[in-house]
């Protein structure tokens, strides 16, 4: 019965000291952001309502998603420090319950706030992210992107597209080229255009200047097209691959979007990639972090609670680089996506279990 009674009093420690340091900064935040952003609230009249519900309601579960292993490692690291400070700890141990049965309520609560982060960052954030978008589209960034330059991308496993530029506004592409491949990797078809406008009555493009080139073994055809309605199977959409913010996909639709640039060949593959493995795998680094905070705070030591909290708070810096430093190496380097959002989840798994195992017990 007693195992119950302190489960419960750990676990409740566990959840009320996490949900008391969020609401705390939460706050803190977002005054500090209301008086950043007040004149742009103030300039474009963003309604209050508008204000409170679709930013900052919509802003919590973003700041929770990506501050809940930190803030859960602090929280650890504070109600277990009061905990071997009173020699509760030391208590609970001398009655018969083992180290490793003591980490027992640590992880049921960490696995309670990796589940609720896990369905937060797969489809919650991506939805409140949308209402987000908008907003800050309509009251804070008013000026959106609108032209794109040297957009080159794959569109089947056998078609390229090149533009120079796009214009988002016209839906106008210049100097379009669109390469056609056989099923030996030669050339079949080559469009080439000064610009093409999409027209959205028909769903095709209207094609200014344009060469068709058709290359059949060793005979070849060019034709030339002053101005024509064309299907080039393209949708303005396309052009502007690189303007989806994929923070505002839920993770089926992020799946789809990895596939499709996967088969394009795009640059923005392994930013996508990285995107989905973190909401993934990020949850773990709740449970990682629970298990370094445990072992580091219940020795009671002379510094107490303010040594605890230095320790941790280097560690957690550690942490946050690396896994900073392991995406940078994946977009700019060799590493792939998964390895590089794993690996600090592994280098500091294997640094709590060494933690655990040298704890005084």
């Amino acid at each position: 019965m007693h195992y119950r009674l302190i489960d419960g009093y750990i676990l409740k420690k566990y959840l009320k000291t996490f949900l008391l340091a969020m609401v705390l900064i939460i706050i803190i935040v977002i005054t500090f952001d209301v008086s950043e952003k007040l004149d742009d609230f103030l300039s474009n009249h963003a309604p209050f309502n508008e204000i409170v519900f679709n930013y900052y309601l919509n802003f919590i579960p973003g700041f929770v998603n990506l501050y809940s292993p930190l803030f859960i490692f602090i929280s650890v690291i504070f109600f277990t420090s009061k905990l071997a400070g009173n020699t509760e700890i030391i208590a609970i141990l001398g009655s018969g319950i083992s180290y490793k049965r003591l980490l027992r309520p640590y992880m049921h609560g960490a696995l309670i706030v990796a589940i609720i982060v896990m369905i937060l960052g797969n489809f919650v954030i991506p939805w409140s992210n949308q209402y987000l978008a908008e907003f800050e589209g309509k009251y804070i960034k008013t000026m959106k992107r609108a032209y794109y330059s040297n957009v080159h991308f794959q569109m089947k496993k056998d078609v390229q597209v090149y533009a120079e530029s796009f214009d988002v506004r016209q839906n106008l592409a210049m100097r379009f080229v669109k390469d056609t491949y056989g099923e030996d990797g030669r050339l079949t078809e080559r469009i080439t255009a000064q610009t093409i406008i999409y027209d959205s009555t028909s769903s095709k493009w209207m094609v200014n200047n344009c060469f068709v080139r058709t290359i059949d073994g060793q005979n070849e055809k060019l034709d030339y097209i002053f101005q024509e309605q064309r299907d080039l199977e393209l949708t303005p959409e396309d052009f502007a691959q690189y303007s989806v913010d994929i923070q505002s996909l839920n993770t089926p639709k992020l799946l789809e979007h990895v596939k499709k640039e996967a088969i394009r060949g795009s640059g923005a593959l392994i930013t996508s990639q990285i995107e989905l493995y973190q909401r993934l795998l990020n949850p773990l680094a709740i449970i990682v972090m629970t298990m370094i905070g445990v072992a580091i705070s219940s020795r009671k030591t002379r510094g107490g609670i303010g040594v605890h909290l230095a320790i941790g708070i280097s560690i957690a810096f550690a942490f946050i680089v690396f896994m900073k430093v392991t995406t940078v190496f994946a977009i700019n380097g060799n590493l792939p996506p998964f390895l590089a959002v794993l690996l600090p989840q592994i280098i500091f798994g294997i640094s709590a279990a060494y933690l655990i195992r040298t704890a005084p017990k």
